[in-house]
């Protein structure tokens, strides 16, 4: 991946287990937990690029959200803010090589961010 490919979908739904009947059924979708991350199926596409997840809906996450890669969150995030967006959940961990981070642009879109390395 590279800086500004789009890594992440995730989908919001009121059920888990009825998603992943779904959208495996629908799409071909591989929907799995992965261990630590219970709770939260992954989908990978056919392609085995594309994937996401299938969060628990919440409040103030009720549509799809994708997630973009960054070289920097802390540099996306500030640029953000001067562009009149603003930051809805700071700089995350993911693992120890790899964190996350959510915005809302000017028009009221949510986009997550993502900056990862395989390097340890």
């Amino acid at each position: 991946m590279a800086h500004g490919d789009i890594t992440h979908v995730d989908i919001p739904v009121p059920d888990t287990g009825a998603a992943r009947e779904f959208y495996s059924a629908l799409f071909g979708w591989r929907i799995e937990e992965l261990p630590g991350f219970e709770g939260y199926p992954m989908w990978q596409a056919p392609n085995g690029i594309s994937g996401g997840g299938l969060a628990p809906r919440s409040e103030g996450f009720t549509q799809p959200r994708s997630y973009v890669e960054v070289d920097s969150i802390d540099e996306a995030l500030r640029q953000v803010e001067a562009g009149g967006g603003r930051t809805l959940m700071g700089k995350e961990m993911i693992s120890d090589t790899s964190w996350w981070a959510i915005f809302e642009d000017p028009f009221g879109n949510q986009v997550g961010l993502y900056e990862g390395t395989t390097e340890t």
